[in-house]
């Protein structure tokens, strides 16, 4: 059983072959680039006998259709890793927003695709990119089984004391406005692998779920359900990331309106793509510039960098007191899983409510597990209370495992 996992950008796709039954991934690939200039950049990697192929090429590629039949080409060619489209069992599409209709994922019908079109305004940057590939993909491959996973459908258990705004009724009733919470495919592996390495079952642990990436989000799960995570109605809310404000007073944005006479996508735009470490340092939305530069004595990248750990650590704060307790906190994806110096900036100082972590084993990586995967190892110390892991996420596993279950 072969499982193909997509993940669409607006110009961009990364997918996945999977072995449905071993868990192993066969290929993975990445466009870059489409239908900009008429020039779209590939890259892969073809897995055979446990050694990997890789190849690139520029590509004249019009939208994502095209680019779904240049990777089956990859695929296929000179005996690759299928012989025809028919070798595929089914396709799992990551899809950013599923608004409240759906707390799981499901297999696509026209009714699911009709109601994806209906949410498709509470994630413009996002859905419209998914669903322009869902409609290729189910084009290309009519016959076969085609699934959505979606990011929000995790945290569709949190309370609603927890996702409704102090709003007046009718927005929400009208244009359901209200918390949805994103990442929740990467929250819901990693809380699981740290209930296997810790031993102790899921729906017994209180964890905190530390995704932090160039986008970056955090989850408080209690008894293996999301009951509260920082992202919001959009994924702008909550932490500061690489080029996101995260959580700020609402006033500021009419205030910049009519100061700077912004139209309301301006003012979006600022706030997605140059507020953040970007905005702050002027240097990069990439926390290792920003780390290097405060090396160099760059005094805004410092102050980036402390109100980046500063936001993580208030976040873990207010969720150790939302879950009443904590048992695991886990730090994933490329901040949480490459860089030692904010782990340890976005949590020392906890030591009194039972979070400590060991220097040596943030540093060195000498705490693995023996029932552990690659890259992951414990950081927390000797005598802490709380378990701090270090969990790389496969959003794309979770989404194959879905896909395979609803066929």
């Amino acid at each position: 059983m072969k499982i193909l996992v997509l993940n669409a950008g607006s110009s961009s796709l990364k997918y996945q072959l999977m072995d449905g039954n071993t868990e192993d991934v066969l290929a993975r690939g990445l466009f870059d680039r489409i239908g900009i200039n008429g020039e779209a950049v590939h890259s892969w990697t073809i897995t055979k006998d446990g050694q990997d192929e890789k190849g690139s090429a520029n590509l004249a590629l019009a939208n994502h259709e095209e680019a779904l039949q240049a990777a089956v080409e990859v695929l296929s060619t000179d005996g690759g890793v299928i012989q025809s489209l028919e070798d595929i069992s089914a396709v799992g599409h990551r899809v950013v927003h599923g608004g409240e209709y759906f707390s799981a994922s499901v297999a696509l019908d026209e009714e699911v695709l009709a109601k994806l079109d209906e949410v498709s305004p509470l994630a413009p940057l996002h859905n419209p990119a998914a669903m322009s590939c869902i409609r290729a993909s189910r084009s290309l491959m009519p016959n076969i089984t085609q699934v959505a996973a979606f990011d929000t459908a995790y945290h569709q258990t949190i309370p609603p004391k927890a996702h409704h705004y102090p709003l007046p009724r009718e927005l929400y009733d009208k244009y359901k406005v209200r918390r949805y919470g994103f990442h929740g495919n990467s929250h819901r592996y990693v809380a699981q692998r740290a209930a296997d390495l810790v031993g102790i079952p899921l729906r017994d642990l209180k964890i905190i779920s530390c995704h932090l990436g160039n986008g970056a989000s955090i989850a408080a799960i209690k008894n293996g359900v999301s009951v509260d995570t920082s992202m919001g109605f959009t994924p702008l809310e909550g932490l500061m990331m690489g080029t996101r404000t995260g959580t700020i007073d609402p006033a500021i944005v009419t205030f910049l309106m009519r100061q700077e006479n912004l139209s309301p996508d301006e003012v979006d735009n600022l706030m997605n793509k140059k507020s953040g470490l970007l905005g702050v340092t002027g240097i990069s939305s990439d926390l290792r510039d920003v780390l290097d530069a405060q090396e160099g004595g760059d005094e805004l990248a410092k102050l980036a960098n402390d109100m980046y750990a500063y936001c993580i650590k208030r976040y873990v704060g207010q969720y150790m007191a939302t879950l009443g307790g904590l048992d695991v906190v886990v730090m994933t994806a490329g901040v949480g899983e490459n860089s030692p110096v904010m782990r340890a900036a976005a949590l020392n100082g906890l030591e009194n409510w039972g979070i400590a972590v060991d220097p040596w084993r943030n540093f060195e990586r000498k705490e693995v597990f023996k029932n552990g995967l690659e890259g992951e190892f414990k950081i927390s110390a000797q005598g802490s209370r709380v378990k701090i892991l270090v969990i790389p996420t496969n959003e794309e596993l979770m989404i194959a495992r879905d896909t395979k279950a609803l066929l």
